[in-house]
């Protein structure tokens, strides 16, 4: 009995060890992979917020947590040591009875689409998030968005469609939907933190 749960804790640990660094080695690929694309949706983020424009945001599950979590760094602030004005962005994932509203009439497909074009304005950005790059409703959403005249991020892994269709697309290097959610998470992080310096820098 000792041993096998000696056996199964040395198994655990192996999977906790597995985990993290397999996850840390794919952000460091992605200092150099990510980069040049990151600074660019920052600058476009920030241009946006400067011209007037609104963010929205929009994503399935994990990703549609991810919304919900950028655009309160972005109304609110991303850290209490660097006090601005807050940023308008709108989650399109929140409203559970708008959602399921759309979904019913329409089909799933659509509730990012819909809300996009009731809401979005020229100048506005649209982020669309999905690990597999293949969201039906996100790929909709980012069609509305463009041709509302909207600019449009795609947060992504390697695969699917979606980097062929956003102006701007950081796509993660892996094709691993638990490893692509944690590299997004940290990306929206760093573009909070851009966008707040570019904005409001007073240095």
């Amino acid at each position: 009995m000792q041993h096998k749960l000696r056996s199964t804790i040395d198994n655990l640990q192996e999977r906790v060890h597995t985990h993290l660094l397999e996850s840390a080695a794919l952000k460091q690929q992605m200092v150099s992979v990510c980069t040049p694309s990151i600074l660019l949706a920052a600058q476009l983020l920030a241009d946006t917020f400067r011209a007037g424009g609104k963010v929205l945001l929009c994503g399935n599950g994990g990703s549609a947590a991810d919304c919900q979590h950028m655009a309160g760094e972005l109304v609110n602030c991303l850290t209490k040591t660097f006090p601005r004005p807050g940023l308008p962005a709108i989650a399109l994932t929140t409203d559970s009875s708008l959602f399921s509203a759309i979904a019913n009439d329409f089909g799933l497909e659509y509730v990012f689409e819909r809300q996009v074009q009731t809401l979005g304005r020229p100048g506005d950005a649209l982020i669309g998030i999905s690990t597999s790059g293949n969201s039906a409703n996100v790929i909709r959403a980012i069609e509305a968005a463009q041709t509302l005249e909207m600019r449009t991020i795609g947060l992504t892994g390697s695969s699917g469609k979606l980097p062929n269709l956003a102006d701007v697309t950081i796509a993660v290097p892996s094709t691993n939907t638990q490893y692509i959610q944690e590299a997004h998470l940290a990306i929206e992080h760093i573009l909070c933190e851009l966008v707040e310096r570019l904005l409001f820098d007073r240095e």
